[in-house]
């Protein structure tokens, strides 16, 4: 079995997803690395399906867009995908997301409460 050489993390961030052959859904995700992510989701995505995943960290933003994820398992309403390729800009702000999401928590706080 392959190792994972990137830390996963657990989140709760909404996504939507499209595919060149028009298949397309919604789904949360529920955990992100730099690389991938897992998504809970109604829609059954094949293994191999290249889609443009679309991560909405927060409410106040854009979404982060993946143009380039390959779905590489799928079982029990969730897949997992491997980021190809995204654009500098997304690959600053994704990489800005688990950066934050490695802090402590009392790190977090801290920060949150310096911004108040």
């Amino acid at each position: 079995m392959e190792q994972r050489k990137d830390s996963r993390f657990p989140v709760g961030f909404r996504s939507s997803f499209s595919s060149a052959n028009s298949m397309s859904g919604d789904g949360m995700l529920t955990e992100l690395s730099i690389r991938g992510c897992r998504v809970r989701s109604l829609v059954e995505v094949n293994p191999g399906t290249v889609l443009q995943l679309r991560v909405h960290v927060s409410d106040r933003e854009s979404p982060i867009v993946i143009s380039h994820a390959i779905v590489r398992w799928y079982r029990d309403s969730s897949f997992g995908c491997e980021f190809v390729n995204l654009g500098a800009e997304e690959w600053a702000r994704l990489r800005a997301v688990t950066t934050e999401l490695e802090k402590e928590p009392y790190q977090k706080m801290q920060d949150d409460n310096e911004a108040a």
